[in-house]
């Protein structure tokens, strides 16, 4: 049974971690002084030099020769456009420069990217609507997919295989079509094959057992933005720390594509030959961009040209309200200090909209506090405080707030001024390399 919302909010522990976070925005250490953030080593090789995101030769055949029913099913879970973009992913063409500089102005204690005059960061609603995903709304915190269990993963598979060595004979449609008529548990199969390459990169040729009853929860209805989200920030901070990344690379590049990268032309007369292997070019509806764009960054290549334009990047170039989030609900913390957490079966991610109002469409008026949160709490299957942590979780979900997309957001001018110099101690010092 769930508890109030009130019942949590007087009696959370307060982080005893580091003294950032218990203090302002403004007292935030930069991001060169931060220990092993690579914002301070730029020879550092990072990317993509684990191969967690090469072709895959099995993956285009093993879609083509899916049963119709099989594909409806995965319609039916909300996996429209990862099918698609899982169809085209040996055609994609991902721009690790971009990601290389995108991921050193990855802040790892308040889960954002910080520029000169603003935070940024990945919304939940944004990723929902830029992959397709069934959307979280109040009311449906019983829907989220986690658990609490120790999870017994091939409990999972053995709705799809029999014999362990089945796991790489699943990839092939023949195998699919002709040993079997059960088309549930061929789609089942196959959203592990599509999830794992597009919502949780890891390591090729391998599924990793964790986020297994995440994917195997799609059929079942629940909503799984925030535990890919969670994965992809895990995936970031690792990275701006100088470990591997991992996560999802096409959400990424669709959020830098829609925020930073293009523009959509009426008129335009020759094709924007950046745009032709760009994810954005195979997803649908209104985030759906053609050829006929144009990029913004057309003249920034390499690596240094990148850090210069990213670390010199002003409010003007960055899209606050693309198109397709007109209008959207975005949950935020319901007071300020009290930072939601998305749920993912790996670890409790914090989750900080509210620092990136001029996305969120909200006036600010006072620079909010940092989460008495851990920015990543592991998490360990099985333990007490482990469920406790995840049922105030869902009830802090359950009391958010919510707010409307603005076309436009009025601030006064103290406000401004008052946020532009907390954020001064935030942003990126030393020299562009």
């Amino acid at each position: 049974m769930k508890r109030n919302y009130l019942a949590f909010a007087e009696d959370i522990p307060a982080y005893s971690g580091p003294k950032a976070a218990r203090e302002t925005h403004a007292d935030l250490k930069q991001l060169s002084a931060i220990p092993g953030h690579i914002y301070a080593r730029p020879d550092l090789q990072i990317l993509p030099g684990q191969r967690r995101f090469s072709k895959m030769p099995w993956l285009v055949p093993m879609l083509e020769l899916l049963p119709p029913t099989s594909i409806s099913h995965l319609k039916e879970w909300g996996l429209s456009t990862i099918f698609v973009l899982a169809k085209n992913y040996n055609k994609l063409v991902h721009v690790w420069e971009s990601v290389t500089a995108m991921v050193e102005l990855w802040h790892p204690q308040t889960n954002s990217f910080i520029f000169p005059e603003f935070e940024a960061t990945i919304f939940l609603e944004e990723l929902e609507i830029m992959l397709g995903l069934p959307r979280y709304q109040r009311g449906e915190e019983s829907a989220l997919s986690y658990t609490v269990e120790q999870i017994n993963s091939w409990s999972i598979l053995a709705y799809i295989t029999t014999k362990k060595n089945d796991l790489y004979s699943m990839t092939s449609g023949m195998h699919c079509k002709r040993k079997t008529t059960n088309y549930t548990a061929i789609a089942k199969a196959a959203a592990i094959c599509i999830c794992g390459v597009i919502l949780f990169p890891e390591a090729d040729g391998a599924i990793f057992f964790r986020n297994l009853s995440i994917i195997d929860s799609i059929s079942e209805g629940m909503k799984i933005g925030q535990a890919v989200l969670g994965f992809l920030y895990a995936g970031l901070t690792s990275a701006a720390l100088g470990g591997p990344f991992y996560g999802s690379v096409v959400a990424l590049e669709l959020w830098v594509g829609m925020h930073i990268q293009f523009w959509t032309v009426e008129d335009l007369t020759m094709e924007c030959k950046t745009m032709l292997n760009h994810p954005l070019a195979y997803v649908g509806g209104r985030l759906h961009m053609s050829p006929r764009a144009w990029c913004k960054t057309a003249q920034v290549k390499g690596i240094h040209a990148r850090r210069q334009y990213l670390r010199s990047l002003t409010v003007a170039d960055f899209d606050m309200r693309p198109r397709f989030m007109h209008g959207r609900t975005i949950h935020l913390p319901q007071r300020t200090g009290l930072t939601l957490r998305l749920l993912g079966n790996g670890a409790l991610v914090s989750y900080n909209p509210d620092r990136c109002h001029l996305q969120c469409g909200a006036a600010r008026t006072v620079v909010p506090l940092l989460s008495h949160f851990p920015p990543i709490q592991e998490r360990k299957r099985g333990d007490t405080q482990d469920e406790r942590d995840m049922c105030s979780a869902v009830v802090h979900w359950e009391g958010c707030a919510t707010s409307a997309i603005q076309a436009e957001v009025e601030e006064d001018d103290e406000a401004i001024a008052e946020y532009i110099e907390a954020l001064k101690k935030l942003q990126p010092a030393g020299r562009d390399v």
